[in-house]
């Protein structure tokens, strides 16, 4: 099978949402799955979820508990570096059929490193292995470089009306 890559992006919810519906169909067909999330370093549910099939799927989180609110100081680029060497690591074996960069664009955004350092990473990747990028403001290079890109789409979002990020819905 040939790995392609794919893309979730946009202002819309359910990125990383749609990557782990990817992860737990993988997960059914006896893939193996490596999420590496960036920018990310605090507990979320899906943590708890993933933590019952974790002979399968093995996540590692390249960030700090606080997400990236202005300029990103030296810890969060050490971080992120750190992963996408961990990432580059593992991306060139047959070890997972599946990895997930959750929020890399945002990674990109934030210049903790670019998007051609990504892109060579991606380069090295074994040819059956299927790569999910998410996060907003996915860079023109991704999109073109990627298989499949699909963007969400903010049509409305109870947030506005003063709803907060629930438990087990958000995070």
């Amino acid at each position: 099978m040939k790995g392609c890559v794919q893309v979730y992006t946009g202002n819309g919810k359910g990125k990383t949402t749609a990557s782990l519906g990817l992860a737990l169909r993988a997960v059914g067909a006896g893939f193996n799955v490596f999420i590496g999330q960036f920018t990310k370093g605090s507990d979320y549910s899906e943590l708890n979820s993933i933590q019952m099939l974790s002979d399968q799927i093995t996540l590692k989180q390249f960030g700090q508990k606080g997400f990236i609110r202005n300029k990103p100081d030296q810890n969060d680029i050490n971080q992120a570096l750190a992963g996408l060497k961990q990432i580059q690591s593992i991306i060139a074996t047959d070890q997972y059929q599946m990895v997930i960069l959750d929020e890399v664009n945002i990674a990109i955004y934030y210049q903790l490193f670019t998007v051609d350092h990504l892109i060579d990473v991606l380069d090295l990747r074994h040819p059956s292995l299927e790569v999910i990028l998410t996060g907003r403001y996915a860079d023109p290079k991704i999109i073109e470089y990627a298989d499949l890109v699909t963007e969400m789409k903010e049509i409305k979002h109870y947030f506005k009306s003063g709803i907060k990020a629930r438990v087990g819905i958000e995070k």
